[in-house]
Formats: structure tokens, sequence, C-alpha cells
């Protein structure tokens, strides 16, 4: 059943079935006034338009404005009300949509908006001229036009751009949302994330934050003397993480591929190579659910530091957030979903085996006592490794409690095949995974580089996985590669979306993301 939010989106969009009469005289009425633009010898797809300023620079030349207050006088004006303070303003040039528009006579107001801001428009029909005074009759809302004209300051109080010149840059065909309301329907907004960009309040500047975020996170790394390089998409073998991948096939070589899952393994690579910092910042494909946390195709952060290990991963994650923050003019304490989250480092450290105890109320090395937990929860442990079912048990019982930032460590080994043990306990994984308010946003190893070991690790797959939901395959290029010798290292992953969800104060990484993955619509 159609949301409420949607119809009233589709309504207002002219998109929805019952609205395709309305919708096609809206449009026609629209063409008309484009055959006029082309009659009037103008193209109404516009061009270049150099040297326009941003808005928001324009708003800032506010103070250039100069009154001067007219000759004292006796007359009045005709409406008997005292003259008009005469005002001189800079030269101005903008360019952007008209979000606003209202009529007075002889007079057109506008609201013109660009990605810094928007600001009224007063066109008159004796400063333009006839001609540009015929083309302002066919604006339209959300069409892009550039002006030409002076700043100044209405008697409402209102800062606005008085045209001289008008140039046409682009038509709307389409019916923009009815009074500027903004979308509601969540699967629209996605959808039409142009529209949204425009009409939503909050999304552009959500976006550019995003922008931000990212600047930052490549710049914290390079100060930090890592390089970026961009690994293939396309693999032979799925490997690097637990998860079902995407298959397709090349007809060229004739052979089945998957898009990748995860970074790790041809980073590793390098390392053997000699690239001692290295990153890659992109996109990675899991064939998996969506919700509030996951969308198939995301966007990850992986970094391997040699000689160093999780804790200097530590280190590196505080820093990339930390720097984050100052990078979006935030500062160390912010509030996302209405809660409060203090990235003031050094953050929270506590082992996994402990919180279990705390939140699930077992002791976590009592087999039964931990099945015993897992079969209440509804957890199916037929077949299944021990560490498996104490992880689920994990994810049922603590994950959620974890406001954080903290960093879980001390993870079972048996689920971490490609991590280096610790020194002091080999039944241990010398890991970290970094949770906030639920959330895991990092995970860190100290990176296994025994090739042995980790053949080994590889051929045992863990009891009551599905093939095609983990490394079915040995990628035995990787074993061959460390059999050249990798230097110890540190490695990190960081879940880019949701470091930006908790970051512009987001409840779902959808909304974070541009352009996340939908169901085909039929147009």
């Amino acid at each position: 059943m159609m949301s409420k939010e949607r119809e009233k989106d589709k309504e207002n969009l002219n998109v929805g079935s019952e609205a395709v009469g309305t919708g096609v005289v809206l449009e026609a009425a629209r063409r008309e006034k484009l055959r006029k633009i082309r009659e009037l010898g103008f193209d109404p797809w516009g061009g270049r338009f150099d040297q326009h300023q941003p808005i928001a620079s324009i708003r800032e030349l506010s103070d250039q404005i100069i009154t001067e207050e007219p000759p004292p006088t006796t007359s009045t004006t005709p409406n008997n009300s005292p003259p008009h303070p005469q005002q001189k303003g800079p030269k101005v040039r903008a360019a952007g949509r008209i979000i606003l528009q209202r009529k007075k006579g002889k007079l057109i107001f506008l609201d013109l908006w660009d990605w810094t801001g928007k600001i009224q428009v007063l066109i008159g029909a004796n400063q333009v001229g006839e001609k540009n005074w015929e083309l302002a009759q066919c604006f339209d809302l959300g069409d892009i036009i550039g002006v030409d004209g002076e700043l100044m300051v209405t008697r409402a109080g209102e800062l606005s751009i008085a045209a001289a010149g008008l140039t046409f840059l682009s038509k709307s065909l389409e019916t923009p949302p009815a009074k500027f309301h903004g979308l509601t329907d969540p699967d629209l907004r996605s959808r039409m994330r142009y529209m949204d960009l425009i009409h939503t309040d909050g999304v552009l500047e959500r976006m550019l934050r995003r922008t931000k975020i990212v600047q930052s996170v490549r710049a914290t790394l390079a100060n930090e003397g890592f390089v970026e390089v961009e690994g293939p998409t396309l693999h032979t073998i799925a490997g690097g993480a637990a998860a079902r991948p995407f298959t397709t096939h090349h007809n060229a070589l004739n052979i089945p591929l998957v898009l990748r899952i995860a970074l790790e393994l041809h980073l590793k690579r390098l390392l053997v190579g000699g690239m001692e910092r290295v990153y890659e910042l992109g996109r990675v494909y899991r064939n998996e659910g969506i919700d509030q946390k996951h969308n198939p195709e995301f966007t990850m952060l992986e970094v391997y530091q040699a000689y160093g290990d999780c804790r200097s991963m530590m280190d590196l994650t505080e820093k990339i957030i930390v720097d984050a923050l100052g990078a979006t003019s935030q500062d160390l304490t912010i509030t996302w979903n209405d809660q409060t989250i203090n990235f003031t480092p050094p953050f929270a450290r506590r082992t996994y085996d402990s919180l279990i105890e705390e939140y699930a109320g077992v002791n976590p090395a009592d087999r039964e006592a931990v099945i015993s937990c897992a079969r209440s929860l509804g957890i199916d442990v037929i077949g299944k490794h021990f560490d498996l079912i104490k992880n689920e048990v994990f994810e049922a019982k603590v994950e959620d409690n974890l406001t954080g930032p903290i960093f879980v460590t001390d993870y079972p080994a048996s689920i971490c095949p490609l991590t280096k043990r610790n020194q002091n306990n080999a039944e241990l994984a010398d890991r970290f995974e970094l949770f906030v308010h639920g959330v895991e946003l990092a995970n860190a190893y100290t990176e296994l580089n025994d090739p042995d070991l980790q053949e080994l690790l590889f051929s045992e797959q863990l009891e009551g996985q599905k093939a095609d939901e983990t490394m079915a395959k040995m990628d035995r290029d990787f074993i061959r590669a460390l059999k050249h010798g990798m230097p110890p290292a540190g490695g990190l992953g960081i879940g880019i979306d949701r470091l930006c969800m908790f970051l512009t104060d987001t409840a779902s990484i959808r909304e974070v993301i541009l352009f996340p993955l939908q169901r085909p619509e039929n147009l």
C-alpha cells in the first residue's frame, strides 16, 4: 500500500497515475514557453556563463551597498509616501535555479538558488528592456538562469539583485514539488536524489559534508605517509571477507568473475612488493540485505602499515575520526540520533569475552551455558563451530549495548582467519572492532604473514558456514605472495558510509549515499 508521504510526493511531482493528465498539461505549458524562448532568439539550453559568483559570495558583499538619503523636499511621491533612499551597490553576476516566483505588475520577484545559498532577484520591465521582459514571462520554477545586476536591499529589508540583464541557461520541462515543500517519501527521495538535493532542507549540505569527510581521510593518511592505490574490482576469487559476492562473466576470456567483497588481499600483495604504507578508498560489493546499516554497494577504506600492528591502527583510527570532525567544523562531542557521542581519544577498550559475560550473563568459557543462551535466543546451533555460536550470541546480546566509541579486542582466533594470533594466547586474535551505538565502524588486525598458517586456515573452513558466503576457494596466488615475505603489519578497515552517517547526524546510511540501490521503477 502506498504511504501517505509517497502519495503526496507523487501528487506534487505529477508522477502518480492519477496525476498523469495534470502532468501532461503542465508539461505542455512549459513546452509552449520553450517554443516562445526560441522564438525570441534565445537558446533554451544555454551555454557557457563565465565569471558568475557563488550566491553565498554575493551575499557577503552586502556591506558594500551605499545608501544615500534623498535631498530634503516638501513634495511626496504619488502614493504620498516620502522618497525612498537611493542605493548604490556592487555589480554582481549570478547563475542558479528558480525556486520561487511571483509577479506584481511590472515587477517579477524570484528566488535564485545555487549550491551555496539563495537570493532574491528583482526583474523590472523598465530595467531589463522589452526583450528580456518578454523572456522573463517564460520563466518557470526549476528553470536555470543567469542574472547580471546590482546588489540592493528592498524596503522590506530583503537583500536582492536588481536585474539589468538576463541569460537563459536551461529550461525545466518537469514540475518541481508544489509550494517548495520538499519530498517526504524515502523511496522517492533516494530515487529522485536530484530533486531531493534541491528541495529537501539539509540534503545538499549533508552530501557536501560527506565530501569533506572523505577529503579529510585522504589528507590524514597522506600526512602519515600513506599512498593511495587502486586495486581491481573484478576478481577471479572472492576473498578478504566472509560475504556473498555478485557474480558475472567475462566473454573474451570465457571465465567467471566476481565483484570484489573486500580490498584486503591485493593491498597485502603490495606490502610484499615494498609499498610499506598503502591504502585504498573505494567501492566494494556484497550480495546481501539492505537496511539502515547496509547497502549492497558501499565505500570502504582499507589501510596497511608495514611494521605496525592493530594497536598502531587504533591510534590511526582515532586520528582519522578526530581530523574528520575538525574538517567539518565539529567538536569532539557530537549529537547523533538524539544521543551524545564523545570522540575524545583515547577511546574505551574492552575485551570480547568480558562483554559477553556482562551483557549475555554467561561465562564465555562455559560451552554449555553459551549454547543454552544461543538456543534461548533462537540461534541455530546444529553443526556450528562453538566460536561461531558464541559470536552470534555476541551480536545478539552485546552489540546494541555498545554506545561507544569502544574498541572491542581479543576476538576468538578461529573466526579471524587473516589475523595474527595473540602472542600470549594463541586462542585469541590480535584484532579489534570499533563500535559506536551498536554499529561496527572499523575493524583492524595485526596481519597474519605466516604463509603456512594462512594456507591452513584457508583450507579449514569454519564449521557451519555456507560455501557461497565465505572464501569458498583458496587464493593460491595470495599464498604464493606471502611466501615471498610480507613484513609484519597492521591493517584497518573503516566503513566510510557509516562514518559519514555518524558525522552528519544521520540515522541511515541510505541518507549519506547519493544513489542507494533500489528496485527498478516502472516509468
